[in-house]
Parts: structure tokens; sequence; C-alpha cells
């Protein structure tokens, strides 16, 4: 069928042509957004999940929808090399020289810039990664005691005071939040948790691999009790099969019931492949409806896809040390796989291996689900490490 009308879009964070199973989240993150508007009380919200589950998607389409309520949104995604700091400052900055032009937060939006100055004055003496300086002068005893933690709350709390003068609610979307480091993750908690004894409308909403829930109630033991944690997860049945068939409906085509269940069974539901097997199966297809042999025609081309996009980009960051950690992990199996189990497999004492399992964690490649236990944090990543494997033989 013409490839020109195509209407899959498998990318990263690229919104799906229908949104499907998620519905129950956005109305919660609504109703936080809105209480906190209305002055009363409601908690920052996380989730988390593990790759080519759409939470990039859903971040974002909370942010567009934050954004058509009225809400003040700053967009910022966490990465391995960049301080929090560093992220934090530009895009606060900005977001405050747009505020201050409003003539009835004009004050509170001022000394907040103040209080970037001064926090950036010291957290570049901490965090070479910050490169510029504002152009405006500190308030002295605001944000700029030189410790990191004080420094971040008395910030946050010069925003939320400007969110309350606008009568609106600031909101900070984080995504890849596992990325940041626990001592400044840390940092972070504290500094919600003042916004949100003092009552103030500025709030979280972060998105994350599933390793960020045990990273944050180890960096602060009250984080379960300050955070909303929500799993994202493949989708149901159902679900999946209205992602995968309503985008094709619009255009008049339909797919067979076996080639409907093909495509569940070879994606798992995850959402990302259902875009990747929709996209191919359009292109193998002549006519509607979408038969099983179009599905299993496609099939070579969508493994090369995830292969040379999905999965390779994923492999080729790594050490070889990693990579070998890696290969045993498919070699025993889909997983989680007992730490111990995956040390012998490679040949090595458990103590010897920890810190490259500590490395592939940090860097978003494997979870603890259990203590103990090691799992992949991208679907499906057990398969494409097998391929590899006997390529290489």
């Amino acid at each position: 069928m013409d490839p020109r009308i195509n209407p899959y879009a498998p990318g990263a964070g690229t919104p799906p042509p229908e949104l499907a199973g998620r519905d129950d989240l956005i109305e919660k993150a609504s109703i936080t957004l809105a209480r906190l508007k209305n002055n009363l009380p409601a908690r920052s919200f996380i989730l988390y999940g593990l790759r080519g589950v759409g939470k990039t998607v859903l971040l974002n389409r909370l942010m567009l929808d934050a954004e058509n309520e009225g809400f003040f949104c700053i967009k910022l995604e966490a990465t391995e090399k960049r301080s929090l700091a560093g992220l934090l400052v530009p895009q606060l900055r900005s977001a405050l020289i747009k505020i201050s032009r409003f003539e009835k937060a004009k004050s509170y939006a001022n000394r907040a810039l103040c209080a970037i100055a001064g926090f950036v004055s010291k957290a570049k003496m901490k965090y070479d990664d910050i490169e510029f300086s504002i152009d405006i002068k500190p308030e002295h005893g605001l944000a700029d005691s030189g410790d990191f933690e004080t420094d971040l709350m008395d910030l946050f709390v010069s925003i939320g005071q400007v969110a309350r003068e606008m009568q609106n609610c600031i909101v900070i979307f984080v995504d890849e939040i596992q990325y940041v480091s626990e001592a400044e993750l840390s940092s972070l908690i504290l500094a919600w948790h003042k916004v949100s004894q003092l009552q103030l409308p500025f709030t979280l909403v972060a998105a994350g691999l599933p390793q960020i829930v045990g990273q944050m109630g180890r960096a602060r033991s009250y984080a379960e009790r300050l955070f909303e944690f929500y799993h994202v997860d493949k989708l149901e049945k159902e679900s999946a099969r209205i992602a995968l068939c309503k985008p094709a409906q619009k255009h008049g085509v339909n797919y067979t019931n076996d080639a409907i269940s093909e495509i569940l069974n070879q994606t798992k539901s995850y959402p990302y492949f259902l875009q990747e097997w929709g996209k191919h199966s359009w292109d193998y297809a002549d006519t509607s409806p979408i038969e099983l042999s179009d599905v299993k025609n496609a099939h070579q081309s969508v493994i090369a896809s995830l292969d040379a996009s999905f999965f390779k980009v994923r492999l080729e960051r790594l050490t070889p040390m990693e990579k070998t950690y890696l290969y045993a992990m498919a070699e025993l199996g889909e997983g989680p796989h007992r730490s111990g189990d995956i040390a012998e497999r490679m040949q090595r004492d458990v103590k010897n291996v920890a810190p490259v399992r500590n490395s592939l964690i940090k860097k978003g490649m494997i979870f603890s689900p259990a203590h103990g236990d090691t799992a992949f944090t991208v679907p499906l990543f057990s398969a494409y490490l097998k391929r590899t494997l006997s390529r290489r033989r």
C-alpha cells in the first residue's frame, strides 16, 4: 500500500497516531495539576517503566495538556553527562524572564532570578557544566550558601512563590530522571518536600526507568510519600489492538484477525514495537485487509530496522566487558536472572563483576527488579543479543 500515507510513527518519543490505553494516567495527572492550581495538596508524579512503553510520549502529552490548561511548563531531559544544576539553570532562567513580564508576578520573578544568580555563583564551583553567568545581582543570603541542598530548596521556594503570586501552577517535566545522581536526587527530593510543606503550586512530573523507584527510596526514605509512582507497562491486549488497528482504519484499511494475533505475539504489546510492525506490515501489503502473509513477509524488514536502530545504538555505547555481561544474560534466557548465575556464566566471581553490573544500571541497560536479580530495561533485547551472538560465531 502507499507508503506516503503510512500512518505509523516509530521513533524516539514520536507521538503514535493513536495513544491507546493511557487514559487513566492522563486523567490522574490532570487531577494532580488541577488540585495544585486550586491550592489543594497533591503529590508530584513519577512515571516509570521499560524502554519502548511510551513514557516520553506520555510525558509530552501530559505537558501539552498542562500547557493547554494554562499552566507554565518547563521541560528537561537528564543525561549521564550533565549535572542537575546544569540542566535546571538555563531553563529556569528563561522561564522566569518570561514570567517577569507579567506585572503582578514581576517582583517575585525578579527575586527568583536573584536566587538563580546566587545559586549559579556557588553551584559553578561544584559543577563545571554550568557554562554561563546570570547578569542579575544576587540577593545576599538567598540560595548562595554553597550547600547544594539548601540552595536548591531556597531556589525552588522562590519559584513556588512566583507561581502562587501568578495564581497559576509551574510544572517541571523531567525525562530520563534515572540519570540524575543519587546525591542530586536527594537534594531534589528535599526541595520538593519543602515546596509541598508550604503548599506552593510548583510540582514535578517525571519519567524514568524502573530503577528510579529504588534510587529515590535510597536518596530519601520518605520519597514514596512525597511522590505518586505510576508503572507504565506494555499495553493490555485490547488497547494494543486499538493502537495497531485504529490508525489504519482511518485510511479504510483493516487487518485480518490472524494478522493482528501475529503482531501482538511478536511485539508482546509494547507500543514502540507495535508501531514498527504496523509500519512494515502496511508497506508489504498490496491491499486491505493486511493479512498474516503480509505480516510474515515483513518480519525480516522489522527485525533489520530494530537491530540497526532501537537495539544497536544501545549496545554500541558499552565497553567490551559490559557487552560480555549482557551476552551472558542473554544466553541464560529472557530473565530476570540471579547475579550469581550471570557471573557463573561469565566464569567469574560475582564480586568481580559487580562493578560491571553497577555500570550497566547507571547506563540504563539493566535494573534490579528484586534483590540480587537482574533484568534488561529494553524489551526483546535478549533475542537481539542472541542474533548478534550467532552472527559473531
